[in-house]
């Protein structure tokens, strides 16, 4: 028998939703760039720095604590990922700035005349990379491009962009604009047959779809805690062969594990800390099962529950003829989209859109959602659109609301 999320037990474990704008409760559509956190996260991480704030390695007792959560937390994550080698977790500041490092090491291993793909549907932060990092090597960048009729990668283009000559094909799993989930499985396959790398951005995705890395076949795989519930940091799993003979740039005295050829610097321990308390708190949504197990039955609640309110969404804004949605729209291919949303009003710019839902205490956002090759294929100014995403926190009665609201918008 199929669970249901208990929407309204999860809302009380996050107190950011408390929040009230002029006298109204806010509501928080502004997940793409970043969730509220849980209670859980917050106190974990004021108890690393109450407790245990020091460096890691020492040899006294709250050193030697700093070093067992950041052990714990790798476990953690391995588990969110289903990895079974915690070493293959390297945490940094952020995705974008992992992604450069691992793109700099890369290009010492490509040769001019070589070919790198990237997508037209990404965030730039998997696409600036691998060009600037093809430019050093004088490799060729490659683009897979997007069908602006749903927001899909032309994957009929694919077998002619790989050759003998690829070396690395970078895919999100799941569009940060218009929510479009990619067959990223099927990608890392053609990209093998040819002897290529698959570098997976996984950001949006994580948030709402259970990740198995294993599954998927990548070779390496990004995401962010501060986008599934937990703190500002960046995380980047890897197969162990790569992680171990990629060259890595590294001060002299770091020790030659994987996680510390990796790891450039002394971490933010309380934002670790904090993210393997997210990562719990997505198990805790799933019961008693062991952790990977826990994390799964949680995933399967919160996809039905956002899948819902995306159809509710997408059924009150038909009605609605001022509003375009891009991206997928039909009923049928719910499964092929995260309840992310693109939207643009035939006489009102995405900017003028978000102060005023703001005004209302609906947060939004608006631009390019440094996605500006979407943008571009789309024939839109780089102001782009009115972004909206749903969490497993929000309600179908804010849904419900923001409907109401741009139905006002004329």
């Amino acid at each position: 028998m199929t669970r249901h999320l208990d929407v309204e037990a999860c809302r009380k474990e996050f107190p950011g939703l408390a929040r009230q704008v002029n006298d109204r409760s806010a509501v928080f559509f502004d997940g793409p760039g970043g969730s509220q956190v849980p209670r859980t996260v917050i106190d974990t991480v004021a108890d690393c720095l109450a407790h245990r704030n020091a460096n890691d390695g020492g040899l006294f007792a709250t050193s030697r604590e700093v070093g067992r959560l950041v052990d714990d937390a790798r476990k953690a994550v391995a588990d969110l990922l289903g990895t079974g080698d915690p070493d293959e977790i390297v945490f940094g500041m952020n995705m974008t700035t992992l992604t450069f490092s691992l793109s700099r090491s890369l290009a010492r291993t490509w040769q001019p005349g070589d070919e790198v793909i990237v997508t037209r549907l990404d965030h730039d932060a998997n696409v600036s990379p691998w060009m600037l990092a093809a430019a050093d090597a004088g490799a060729t960048v490659k683009y897979l491009d997007v069908d602006p009729a749903d927001c899909t990668l032309r994957l009929d283009q694919l077998p002619k962009l790989l050759t003998d000559r690829t070396r690395l094909v970078a895919i999100g799993l799941a569009s940060n604009v218009v929510g479009t989930i990619n067959p990223v499985r099927d990608v890392v396959a053609a990209a093998h047959r040819v002897g290529a790398l698959m570098f997976v951005d996984a950001v949006h995705a994580v948030p709402h779809l259970k990740v198995d890395v294993l599954d998927l076949g990548a070779d390496f795989l990004v995401c962010s805690p501060y986008k599934f519930f937990g703190p500002h940091l960046g995380v980047l799993w890897g197969r162990r062969l790569h992680l171990e003979r990629l060259p890595a740039y590294k001060v002299r005295p770091a020790s030659d594990s994987i996680p510390a050829r990796w790891m450039t610097g002394t971490p933010s321990f309380e934002a670790i800390a904090g993210t393997k308390a997210a990562v719990d708190y997505l198990a805790g949504l799933g019961g008693d099962a062991d952790r990977r197990a826990a994390i799964a039955s949680g995933y399967s609640m919160i996809r039905a529950h956002e899948t819902g309110l995306a159809e509710h969404f997408l059924q009150g804004l038909a009605r609605i003829p001022e509003w375009r949605v891009w991206g997928i729209t039909d009923a049928g291919r719910l499964d092929h989209r995260v309840a992310t949303f693109g939207l643009t009003h035939r006489n009102i710019s995405p900017e003028v859109l978000a102060a005023k839902l703001g005004d209302q205490g609906i947060f939004t956002w608006n631009g390019n959602s440094y996605a500006p090759g979407l943008i571009e294929t789309l024939g839109l100014p780089q102001a782009g659109m009115l972004r909206i995403g749903f969490l497993h926190y929000n309600t179908a009665e804010e849904v419900s609301l923001l409907l109401k609201s741009l139905a006002t918008f004329h």
